[in-house]
């Protein structure tokens, strides 16, 4: 029988929409909740496998297309209710070998002895819904013992290379290494986490921890983020001046990120480097900071706005990767598409290497409608059409 292992940390990803950044630490998973977060890694652990149930059969032919079928094929799982809920979800066999607390109650001491009592089981896969903190854990409670993982991306920053791209496509890897389907091999991905040192120095970029083995299935499974670079101020100025030509006087809500603070600075304002935060421009002067480290139920009560983003550096995300507060609810309010601006230099968007703009807003019909291809804003009258993609 086939066996993969299930953790799911039920507080990765608490504080995304609520605007706290990551969840580590006792306090923070409390106070996301008391903000009115809501836990969503069992939701996209139960699509992981519940896409892995339904490819598992197709590539098997034990089963239809449409609907999961996965005979032969065990969940051993642990983290509490998440991880069997997740399991039951998805239609899966399931059983609990590690029961944590659950909710604000568990902690890194949780996903240790878990990833432990999981592989002990001999699975062939361990699956581990979280974050880079959750990662981490993950790197440490393995320790020599080299056993094939991936991560389902639940936490707000991910910098690491041990995700998927987002739950289904964690459920396509899995089922593809499952089944070794098109010569599936692992590799060693990096696992990463924020140098918060270079944060206080103003700078995006992350520390690395070691290194665990992933299945590798090329734009499936995400790149580590690259850090931050100086922006080229001639660069930088051009972007600004095709912003404010096109908001006019208007609200602006900007996203995370070295490109856009920049951006921010040369309209004359400074924002935070890490939050979402909102501008009124208005001609001829310099615009008025309205929101800043805005949470999702901010940028709802703002109104109207243009967005802009600027993808994160080496991975390509736009949307799902430390901007949950630029939520699906908050981009219909600001019209989806039309009122998207993506602003990237011309030496950011090729270090790409023409891999496509990731989305992963956690809506796969908004995800389906975003995606295509979008302007992106290089410099004064200056754009390149480029694709974003789920």
């Amino acid at each position: 029988m086939t066996r993969i292992g299930l953790v799911v940390n039920p507080v990765a990803g608490l504080g995304g929409r609520v605007g706290l950044g990551g969840t580590d630490g006792p306090d923070r998973p409390r106070v996301a909740l008391s903000l009115g977060a809501r836990p969503q890694a069992g939701e996209r652990a139960a699509t992981a496998l519940s896409e892995l149930a339904v490819r598992r059969g197709a590539l098997t032919d034990t089963g239809p297309r449409d609907a999961p079928a996965s005979p032969g094929l065990l969940v051993v799982t642990a983290a509490g209710s998440l991880g069997a809920g997740s399991v039951a979800a998805a239609g899966l066999a399931g059983r609990v070998v590690y029961a944590a607390g659950t909710g604000r109650d568990t902690s890194a001491a949780d996903t240790v002895a878990a990833v432990r009592a999981v592989v002990a089981e001999g699975i062939d896969l361990l699956l581990f819904a979280g974050g880079d903190g959750t990662a981490r854990d993950v790197l440490g409670a393995l320790g020599d013992v080299r056993c094939p993982v991936l991560g389902v991306p639940t936490g707000v920053k991910m910098h690491s290379a041990v995700f998927a791209v987002g739950p289904r496509a964690a459920g396509e890897v899995a089922a593809a290494w499952l089944a070794r389907a098109g010569g599936v091999r692992l590799r060693d991905a990096e696992v990463m986490d924020r140098d918060e040192d270079a944060l206080g120095e103003g700078r995006v970029t992350s520390r690395l921890h070691g290194w665990l083995p992933v299945p590798d299935v090329p734009v499936r499974v995400q790149q580590r983020k690259t850090g931050s670079t100086a922006v080229s101020p001639g660069a930088v100025g051009g972007i600004a001046a095709e912003v404010a030509e096109r908001v006019g006087e208007g609200l602006l809500v900007l996203g995370p990120g070295s490109t856009t603070r920049a951006v921010a600075a040369a309209l004359g304002a400074d924002i935070s480097l890490t939050g979402v935060d909102a501008l009124a421009l208005r001609p001829g002067g310099p615009p008025r900071v309205v929101a800043r480290d805005a949470r999702e139920d901010t940028l709802l009560a703002l109104g109207p706005a243009r967005i802009a983003l600027s993808p994160i550096g080496g991975q390509g995300f736009l949307l799902g990767r430390g901007n949950q507060q630029i939520s699906p609810r908050v981009l219909r309010a600001a019209g989806g598409r039309e009122h998207l601006l993506v602003l990237c230099t011309e030496a950011k968007l090729a270090a790409l290497g023409g891999r496509p703009l990731l989305l992963d807003t956690g809506d796969d019909a908004l995800d389906a409608e975003l995606s295509g291809h979008l302007p992106v804003i290089t410099g004064r009258r200056r754009t390149s059409l480029y694709r974003l993609a789920m």
